[in-house]
């Protein structure tokens, strides 16, 4: 007898077995029936005793009542196959929709883990660069810095020398103005003797 789909092997097992035992069990009481009445034939034809009759027709009532009883505990049985493989069937469409929305939502899973994937390998592209340009701008700035340092230092000697070319300009120029006015006083003092002296000689005359 063929598993049904669905059907687990120990189940459809256990009910198969007890489905070909109770097949015997007709086939075995069928049999037995048959033998009766060759046998109640065979006692027609040959006379027998009525309490032999009766024993064998009481054997026969009693199994026909134990093929019926059997015959019915297959139908019962057979129902409960029927009910037992519905179920499976109505578990196995189940299953199988929850297996097909499973791998549908893995595959969406997996879509998206790649596409996370991708956008993480792209920001750290990204980031890779940002830091790379950072380094750089960093590089770039610290030799400017450095070029302020000397420009400072350059501009702070300028100033230096600045500072003490004005003092010796400034020295210079007091020099320069002392000696002016003393040029001036000796000018004016020169200028006065000699208009004493030209006042003096036309008196003399």
């Amino acid at each position: 007898m063929a598993t049904p789909v669905g059907w687990s092997q120990g189940a459809s097992g256990s009910v198969c077995l007890a489905f070909d035992q109770l097949r015997d069990v007709i086939e075995s009481q069928e049999e037995l029936i048959h033998q009766l009445r060759n046998v109640m034939v065979l006692q027609d034809e040959n006379f027998v005793s009525k309490e032999e009759f009766q024993a064998v027709e009481k054997k026969l009532v009693e199994e026909k009542a134990a093929h019926a009883k059997t015959k019915l505990l297959l139908v019962k049985e057979e129902e409960k196959l029927q009910f037992a493989l519905g179920e499976v069937e109505v578990l196995s469409k189940q299953l199988e929709k929850e297996k097909l929305a499973f791998e549908k939502a893995l595959s969406t899973v997996k879509s998206r883990a790649l596409q996370e994937s991708s956008k993480k390998d792209q920001l750290i592209t990204k980031c890779n660069e940002i830091e790379s340009h950072i380094i750089k701008q960093e590089d770039i700035l610290n030799g400017k810095e450095n070029e302020i340092k000397e420009l400072q230092q350059v501009i702070s000697q300028q100033k230096q020398i600045f500072r003490n070319h004005m003092s010796d300009f400034r020295i210079q120029k007091q020099q320069e103005n002392y000696m002016t006015q003393v040029l001036d006083q000796k000018h004016k003092k020169t200028s006065g003797t000699r208009q004493a002296r030209s006042q003096r000689r036309p008196r003399e005359k």
